[in-house]
């Protein structure tokens, strides 16, 4: 239980190593970086972001009763003044609340692919073990089995301390939070203390943010520093993650095929589960999953490495594995009544259209059918290398993915001079290019609508329009 009675700001300018200017005295209870949610209980933290200042808005902060945190001082009654309001958000938040993720047991999970997989995995291996979890990440939070939508994979870190103390408030033993490139770049995390992280692979994703993938990997990287945790789990059969296990000072328990201190052996199963063996806590053990996928055995793998650091018992990690049936989007298997098989999955990266396929492959003596987009307003480098990862498709179908503001025919037009011209389709209209997917496909053969997985919408022009790949496939299987 945290029994947070809040932070002076005086105690707040010592950890932060600020001025106050005004009542040092003043006791804050909640920290806010949206003037609109300021109070007379509250700080408003003012954070420059990409298109707006903070700043501009402290004076309808103060007016609302708020203390403010800024980076230059301003017209206000009680104010700290800090030479990084962003840094700052976090440990100051923190303090505020609590220091919650010193009153349960928080994971970080990072990585390009499987951050959903391994947290959703690991939640079930709490439960099994008689604790209760939480969940941050892309498909929202969870506080013991109760969803909270979130807008961010990773919350902006007021939000992630106040949803932090609402787990520990409401008896979670264990969080386990995604953490992305974006929120270790822009401080969503700091403040944050983690028992365990954990480290999948590291793909071309992001890069427009991060501007190479030496910059990615480098954001990733300030995850595993004494800062944030003591150890970590870390998949090595990735040239990053064996760069990061040469350079980090944690304490490594490393997982992978071989060479590892956690070996996966003996992978048999089809699209709908798998079962291998895992070299863990000295003991050769029978491993069984529902979801189909190599890499989701080594999802399953990393969870269970995190569990054992965790000293969770081996039956309760066997049972929670199998104890996850489906995570909406996760080479999601649909039932359609059809003499072929049809998977959603939310891979957007090329690794992550290349491990599809090769599962898939693997998987039946048929085709395999790949559906494959791009997203508008991001890295226009990779478009190119989907092209290529769905040319290992039988047949690539290309089509829209989340245009946003660009034109969906150049994206496409950019994804398309990756891909073979042999075997190919382009379809701009999502809907017509799953059609035509299904159109082509024979018994035994496997359809993978990549790209967009749990989403329940197609963002075009500024606009959210209904769209989910899971349901399409449904309607047009059955048309």
């Amino acid at each position: 239980m945290v029994n947070s009675q809040g932070a002076t700001l005086d105690r707040l300018a010592w950890i932060t190593d600020g001025e106050t200017l005004g009542n040092g005295s003043r006791t804050v209870l909640d920290v806010v970086h949206d003037s609109a949610q300021a109070g007379p209980n509250a700080m408003f933290v003012a954070i420059k972001g990409f298109s707006r200042d903070g700043h501009d808005f402290v004076q309808s902060a103060v007016d609302s009763g708020a203390a403010v945190c800024v980076e230059r001082a301003v017209e206000a009654p009680d104010q700290l003044v800090v030479s990084d309001t962003r840094a700052m958000l976090g440990p100051i938040a923190a303090e505020v609340h609590g220091r919650p993720s010193r009153a349960c047991r928080v994971v970080g999970v990072t990585g390009t692919n499987g951050k959903t997989m391994v947290t959703h995995f690991l939640e079930s291996i709490v439960a099994a073990s008689g604790d209760s979890a939480g969940v941050v990440g892309t498909l929202g939070a969870r506080i013991a089995g109760k969803s909270v939508e979130l807008s961010r994979t990773t919350p902006e870190a007021s939000d992630l301390q106040r949803l932090l103390a609402r787990m520990v408030n409401a008896g979670v033993g264990v969080a386990a939070l995604e953490v992305s490139s974006h929120a270790l770049a822009l401080h969503r995390v700091t403040g944050t203390w983690f028992e365990v992280v954990a480290f999948t692979n590291l793909g071309r994703d992001h890069l427009d943010f991060h501007g190479d993938l030496d910059g990615y990997f480098a954001a990733k990287a300030e995850l595993f520093t004494p800062e944030f945790a003591e150890r970590a789990v870390i998949w090595n059969d990735d040239e990053w993650g064996r760069r990061l296990i040469g350079q980090t000072q944690l304490a490594v328990t490393s997982v992978g095929w071989e060479d590892a201190d956690v070996i996966i052996s003996d992978i048999s199963g089809d699209l709908a589960g798998s079962q291998f063996i895992l070299g863990l806590n000295g003991d050769q053990v029978d491993v069984a999953i529902n979801i189909g996928g190599r890499f989701n055995v080594a999802n399953a793998a990393i969870a269970a490495t995190i569990a054992s650091t965790l000293d969770i018992d081996t039956e309760a990690i066997l049972a929670g594995l199998r104890g996850v049936a489906r995570i909406p989007g996760r080479f999601e298997l649909l039932d359609i009544s059809q003499p072929y098989a049809v998977v959603v999955d939310y891979a957007h990266t090329a690794e992550g259209v290349l491990y599809a396929i090769h599962t898939a492959r693997q998987a039946t003596s048929g085709r395999v059918i790949a559906l494959v987009g791009a997203g508008g307003d991001r890295d226009r480098t990779k478009r190119p290398e989907m092209g290529r990862a769905a040319s290992t498709a039988d047949i690539a179908v290309l089509t829209s993915d989340n245009p946003r503001s660009e034109d969906p025919v150049e994206i496409l037009a950019e994804v398309a001079a990756g891909a073979s011209s042999e075997n190919t389709i382009v379809e701009v209209d999502r809907r017509t290019a799953i059609r035509a997917a299904l159109d082509v496909a024979e018994q035994g053969d496997v359809v993978l609508l990549l790209g967009k997985g749990h989403e329940t919408y197609q963002d075009i022009a500024g606009r959210l329009e209904p769209f989910d790949d899971r349901e399409v496939a449904r309607q047009e299987a059955s048309s």
